[in-house]
């Protein structure tokens, strides 16, 4: 299995080396992560300025870039192969509910997803890489289960003959607690939860005088009932949740086509008298 490895806190991170070890031992792992610390640049591409790669060892290379902007370049063109799989992290820090839709280390593991290519995100629930080295075997328990499932889906979609069509690639929102191995429940399927709003900015005055804003810490969470993220690895369990990309609200379909019928015909309307009394049609302005 051929992997690619980004994240958002940057390729020398402790995180990204402790799983590139782990999952080195049953899979080709290419690592192609950002050159500095990324955090919660979510899905964002450069479009404006020219981004650089440069190697770092065998398989390590950098980019002065986000993790999206890692992920897309490689599968775009700085690869020779399709990966079978593209993860991110270990990030040093949660991402669970509303986390997700800031998260660098979420984005990249969706931008693989976006190209087709199953994608995981993995994540420690505390800051400070407590039991790093048992979240990262962790991780490649899960991955190493995924093997045939990821290999499937890699045949199906090189068109392998007589192989069974396998679902579109899936995406998956890993977050393990920062706890010795042997406390770790196991593993929970889990929905995202949701969080309070963000702690107030933070103001300081610079040597000039002038105010600098800080943004604040993420607010405390706020759905964490059984079933959720928080609550699972509260619990001592490993969470996976499956992300999808539609953002469309399919429940208030229904309700917005009503308000869009309504103004339709008002407009409608409106555009009759005008059209009775010649209104400027056919005019430039």
């Amino acid at each position: 299995m051929r992997i690619l490895l980004s994240n958002d806190d940057g390729y020398q991170a402790p995180g990204l080396q402790a799983l590139a070890r782990a999952l080195g031992a049953f899979a080709e792992v290419e690592v192609v992560a950002p050159e500095h610390n990324n955090s919660a640049k979510s899905n964002a591409l450069t479009l404006n300025a020219p981004l650089y790669v440069h190697r770092a060892g065998e398989h390590v290379r950098y980019v002065n870039g986000t993790p999206a902007d890692c992920v897309h370049i490689a599968l775009t063109g700085l690869l020779d192969y399709r990966p079978d799989l593209v993860v991110s992290g270990i990030n040093n820090g949660a991402n669970m509910g509303d986390d997700t839709i800031y998260s660098g280390t979420v984005g990249a593991a969706m931008e693989g997803y976006l190209f087709g290519v199953p994608g995981i995100a993995f994540s420690l629930t505390e800051k400070g890489w407590a039991h790093l080295d048992d979240a990262a075997a962790l991780a490649a328990e899960l991955v190493h289960a995924l093997q045939p499932a990821v290999l499937a889906h890699r045949r199906s979609a090189d068109g392998v003959s007589g192989e069974a069509a396998h679902p579109a690639p899936w995406l998956l929102n890993v977050n393990i607690p920062s706890l010795p191995r042997a406390q770790i429940r196991g593993f929970k399927v889990a929905r995202l939860g949701r969080r309070h709003a963000a702690e107030p900015v933070i103001t300081q005055l610079n040597p000039r005088g002038e105010t600098m804003y800080w943004i604040g810490a993420a607010g405390p969470a706020k759905d964490d009932a059984e079933g959720t993220d928080f609550h699972a690895t509260r619990q001592g369990y490993v969470s996976i949740t499956p992300l999808q990309i539609d953002l469309t609200d399919h429940a208030r379909l229904a309700y917005w086509a009503q308000t869009a019928a309504a103004l339709s015909t008002q407009a409608r309307g409106a555009a009759a008298p005008a059209r009775a009394s010649g209104g400027g049609e056919g005019r430039p302005w």
